[in-house]
């Protein structure tokens, strides 16, 4: 096996997610061709990662221009001596799949396909696992089809080019920062409305955690999540991050001495640089996405209705349950060891 296509289009924080699962391939498959198919804005992503051969770039895919954009990609991939590996789970992952000519495509089994259906591409699927184990783990465990063995330590081959942090150093010095001081992340913003904590409940925990050897940032990456920031800039003047590329945040999280932040793209980044990380959690399963590090901390509530993955809810009971004074006490944990 000398060719291998990795299939993970999105999003953000499932490509870091999967990138130990790279790591394997290419070290148990030194001279193999890897390439990875990718959705436009997850490439800013891979174009850091060491070791792949090819990138494959698509649009995310709609009906309006479905069939010349798989047309496009039939022909850029076309190669019947390939292995073909959806790590992702959906119906259109897994055509891509049947649609790049690989001879052998390797899926998970359909109850842990996020649609179903995705399975009837596979040619290879790997038996039925729980899942409530860590989606990094899980992503290994597809690779013992190849007789990978699963290893104990995660590797993310991310290299960020020293003009990047520099880039970034110099936009951090503008809105104040000085070397001597630890960087704090407040990474407020997230695509899910669910994943949102409350503004005056960042409030307090940043007034709570305000120390001279500190330098408190708040992150935000949409217009949506720059309003939120804003909204918390003006009851502590904690400074907002200058807008950042893809790239710059992974350069901007290295840097932290803490992260606190939901389950988003800066988390994981987090993970993957062994950065400390507080991580809020309410309808997703930190078990299954949470931080891994053993200086890592979670704070999160089992409810009746926990692990639903809803993108909005009426009550947002599973974040109301976590408390200022919980996340407060978890980051000085943090902080004083690694003072």
């Amino acid at each position: 096996m000398n060719n291998f296509l990795i299939i993970r289009l999105s999003s953000l924080g499932d490509i870091i997610h999967a990138l130990p699962a790279f790591s394997a391939l290419r070290k148990n498959f030194p001279e193999a061709t890897i390439s990875w198919v990718v959705e436009e804005k997850g490439k800013q992503i891979l174009d850091f990662v060491s070791g792949l051969d090819r990138i494959i770039t698509l649009p995310p895919l709609r009906w309006q221009n479905l069939m010349p954009e798989l047309s496009r990609f039939r022909k850029e991939t076309d190669e019947k001596n390939q292995v073909a590996l959806d790590f992702q789970g959906l119906f259109k992952s897994a055509l891509l799949t049947f649609l790049s000519g690989a001879s052998k495509r390797v899926g998970f089994h359909r109850k842990n396909c996020r649609e179903p259906l995705a399975s009837l591409f596979y040619s290879k699927r790997l038996r039925h696992i729980p899942e409530d184990i860590h989606v990094i783990r899980k992503n290994l465990m597809l690779l013992s089809l190849f007789d990978v063995k699963e290893e104990d330590k995660y590797e993310f081959p991310i290299i960020i080019p020293e003009e990047v942090e520099k880039a970034v150093l110099k936009k951090l010095n503008k809105i104040g920062f000085e070397e001597n001081r630890r960087l704090v992340i407040f990474n407020v913003g997230a695509a899910w409305e669910t994943k949102r904590w409350f503004p005056e409940r960042w409030i307090r925990v940043i007034q709570e955690l305000n120390q001279e050897d500190l330098f408190p940032l708040l992150l935000w990456g949409t217009e949506e999540e720059k309003q939120l920031a804003l909204e918390i800039n003006h009851q502590t003047n904690v400074p907002l991050a200058p807008f950042l590329s893809i790239g710059q945040v992974m350069a901007l999280v290295k840097k932290a001495a803490l992260l606190i932040s939901g389950d988003t793209f800066a988390l994981q980044v987090a993970c993957a640089f062994s950065r400390p990380v507080v991580g809020l959690f309410g309808p997703t399963n930190p078990r299954r996405n949470g931080p891994f590090g053993f200086h890592d901390k979670v704070a999160f509530y089992e409810l009746q209705c926990s692990y639903c993955y809803k993108r909005s809810c009426t009550t947002l009971e599973c974040l109301k349950a976590i408390q200022p004074e919980e996340v407060v006490r978890l980051s000085l944990d943090i902080l004083k060891k690694n003072d």
